[in-house]
C-alpha cells in the first residue's frame, strides 16, 4: 500500500443552491420550480474532498459564515475525515453561496457570493501554521483573496512544503509572489485570461505553458478537459492525452484533478503517473452528477484503473 500523504488546503467554501425550472421569473412575476438541490461547495472544499476519498489524511483552513451554513459546512467537513479545526466562523457575514438556476436545457445562471471566503487573511494561515507545517503539500486556488493566496504560496516555500496553485476562477497575477511555486494547474480558459495569449490547440497550449514557466514557477500543467493536459518544465513539453467515459456532468472535473494529483504526488508515485491517475480520477467524476457527490472513493477508482488505467 502506498504511503498516506497528508494535504493542507487554504480555500474556499461554498454551499451551492440550485433551482431548476421551465420559465425565468420576469420582474416581480413568482414562478413554481421543478426541482431544487443543496450540496456543498467552493472551489478549495471540492479539492479537499476530493483528496480525501483518493485516501490522504486532509485539513482545510477556511472561513465560513455564522448562519445556517457554517456550521453544516463543518460537519460535512467532519463527516468526511477531513480535519475542519481551522475552519472559522466569521460574524456578520454570510458563508459562501452560489445560486444556481438550471434550465429545461440544462444551461445555468450563476451567482457567487463569496461571503467568509473573502475575510480569509494571512492571519487565518498564521495560526494555521503547526498544522499546515505537517503537510506534504499546500493547495491554493483562486476564490479566497489573492493576498492570503500569496502568503501561503511564500509560507510553503519558505517551509520546503509543495505548493499546488489552481488560479481558479483566473484573475491578473502577480507572479513574483508565487515565484518558486511547484505546480501552477489552470484549464485553457484560464490560462488564456491570465496570459493573454490564445489556447485553442495543444500548440497553443504548450506555447501558453512556456510562457508560464518563464514566470518562475517550476512546473505548469494546462487542463483541457476531454482533450487532456499539457504538462511543462524547463526541461520539456509534453501533451498528456485523457480518458474515454461515458460523461454526465463534467462539474467539478477540474477540483477532481487536483486533489487526487495532490494526493497520487504524496504518495511518491512518478509525476507522469500521479498524472495520468488524476486524468482518470477527473474523467470518472465526470460519470456522475454534481461536484462532491461526483467524486470516487480509492477503492472504486482503483478498480477503474486496474481496467483503464494501461490503456494509455
Amino acid at each position: 500500500m502506498p504511503r498516506q500523504p497528508f494535504i493542507a488546503v487554504v480555500g474556499s467554501a461554498n454551499v451551492d443552491l440550485t433551482t431548476f425550472y421551465d420559465s425565468f421569473p420576469k420582474l416581480g412575476e413568482t414562478v413554481f420550480g421543478k426541482r431544487f438541490d443543496l450540496g456543498f461547495g467552493g472551489k478549495g472544499a471540492n479539492q479537499a474532498v476530493a483528496a480525501r476519498l483518493c485516501g490522504a489524511n486532509v485539513a482545510i483552513v477556511a472561513k465560513v459564515g455564522n448562519d445556517l451554513f457554517g456550521p453544516a459546512t463543518i460537519k460535512n467537513f467532519q463527516s468526511l475525515g477531513i480535519d475542519a479545526s481551522c475552519v472559522r466562523i466569521a460574524d456578520g457575514v454570510s458563508s459562501g453561496v452560489a445560486p444556481i438556476f438550471v434550465d429545461p436545457n440544462g444551461e445555468n445562471r450563476i451567482i457567487v457570493v463569496k461571503g467568509a471566503n473573502d475575510l480569509l487573511a494571512p492571519q487565518d494561515v498564521d495560526a494555521a501554521a503547526p498544522l499546515l507545517r505537517r503537510a506534504q503539500a499546500i493547495v491554493l486556488q483562486f476564490e479566497i483573496p489573492l493576498r492570503t493566496v500569496y502568503y501561503a504560496a511564500r509560507f510553503a516555500k519558505s517551509n520546503g512544503i509543495r505548493c499546488i496553485v489552481n488560479p481558479a476562477p483566473a484573475q491578473p497575477v502577480d507572479f513574483e509572489q508565487l515565484r518558486g511555486v511547484d505546480y501552477f494547474i489552470p484549464n485553457e480558459s484560464e490560462a488564456e485570461t491570465i496570459t493573454g495569449m490564445p489556447v485553442h490547440t495543444a500548440g497553443d497550449a504548450k506555447d501558453c505553458a512556456r510562457y508560464l514557466l518563464e514566470q518562475s514557477v517550476r512546473r505548469v500543467i494546462i487542463t483541457r478537459g476531454e482533450r487532456g493536459c499539457v504538462w511543462a518544465s524547463n526541461e520539456d513539453t509534453e501533451l498528456l492525452p485523457s480518458f474515454e467515459v461515458q460523461s454526465v456532468d463534467t462539474t467539478g472535473a477540474g477540483d477532481a484533478f487536483i486533489g487526487s494529483f495532490a494526493v497520487f504526488l504524496g504518495e511518491a508515485l512518478p509525476e507522469k503517473d500521479a498524472l495520468r491517475r488524476a486524468s482518470l480520477y477527473a474523467a470518472l467524476s465526470t460519470t456522475k452528477v454534481g461536484t462532491q457527490k461526483s467524486f470516487w472513493a480509492r477503492a472504486e477508482f482503483e478498480k477503474e484503473w486496474q481496467k483503464l488505467g494501461s490503456r494509455l
